[in-house]
């Protein structure tokens, strides 16, 4: 399967998901385009491809599909690469990108030729997310389907592995050090994280692109893509303190609702004490958590 056959079986297709009103992440900003693509494959399979005609970018056009906005997905020669980067952990991403696999790979075959008594060959999927978030990870990590399942069976009839690379400065330095723009990128991204310590966000965007050209890091990229750079990231931080903030509220009102609960039920516990007499469990109920837990537990027996 060469890739003009490849490109002949591509078809378009209607996607009841598909949302255009989105941003590019900054990581597509740096490797959505065949060159880029192909020196990162190259560095991560230390392979030797020369061609960036070798490569086929299909990236799902303008498709927001489970906050899969980071991605890029491409052929070359037999395989299916599908990149993804992280800023956070998240080990559900087996399960994401077998959704996104299944769409891509639907644009490949023309679903009446499943029925075909020939079998139809298909790109081996291969699954790779770059995580550069500030949690602690290691260099690299597996995440597996298998693992989401809800059984403790040992065989599995189906299997998706994803491979994660932790492209933070501190670790992969072989790797950075043979993708001249996976360095690039991580550096930017690390000077934003250490400006932003004393700075606002604009401010350490600014200065990280700065820095970066100073020190002569993809110089020509960031004074070209210094503008868009610096909308993609901007949004892409206000995105992240947005949902960080949602999620501090739903915490807080979740224990604001969790206290008030709890001191219901204690009301109730005591008013159910008093009325039956039994003053001597309700003093020991104070002091031991364990008894009040099972009073709780006996006054809403009897509730039902």
């Amino acid at each position: 399967m060469n890739k003009y056959s490849l490109t002949y079986f591509f078809r378009k297709i209607r996607l009841p998901w598909v949302n255009r009103e989105y941003k590019d992440s900054t990581f597509k900003l740096f490797f959505n385009n065949k060159k880029a693509l192909l020196d990162l494959y190259n560095a991560i399979n230390e392979t030797t491809y020369k061609d960036p005609d070798d490569l086929i970018i299909n990236t799902l056009d303008n498709a927001i599909f489970l906050c899969m906005v980071n991605n890029l997905s491409f052929i070359i020669d037999t395989s299916l690469n599908i990149y993804v980067h992280q800023s956070t952990k998240c080990p559900n991403m087996p399960l994401r990108t077998l959704f996104y696999a299944s769409k891509l790979l639907a644009q490949i075959v023309d679903e009446k030729k499943l029925y075909s008594s020939k079998i139809q060959k298909i790109p081996e999927p291969h699954f790779i997310v770059f995580y550069n978030g500030l949690d602690e990870l290691p260099k690299t990590s597996i995440y597996r389907l298998s693992d989401m399942y809800d059984s403790d069976s040992k065989e599995h009839d189906l299997e998706l592995i994803v491979h994660i690379i932790n492209i933070n400065l501190v670790k992969n330095k072989n790797l950075m050090e043979s993708c001249e723009k996976l360095l690039g990128y991580s550096t930017y991204v690390s000077k934003v994280h250490e400006f932003s310590a004393t700075m606002s966000t604009a401010e350490a965007v600014s200065h990280a692109i700065d820095y970066c050209i100073k020190h002569n890091i993809l110089r020509d990229f960031f004074q070209k893509e210094r503008k868009a750079i610096t909308m993609v990231s901007l949004y892409e931080y206000d995105q992240a303190g947005h949902i960080e903030l949602i999620r501090e509220e739903a915490l807080e009102q979740g224990i604001a609702q969790g206290s008030k609960k709890t001191l219901n039920d204690l009301n109730a516990l005591n008013a159910y004490l008093i009325k039956s007499n039994r003053m001597d469990d309700l003093a020991r109920s104070t002091q031991d958590p364990q008894y009040q837990a099972q009073l709780l537990q006996e006054m809403h027996d009897n509730e039902k």
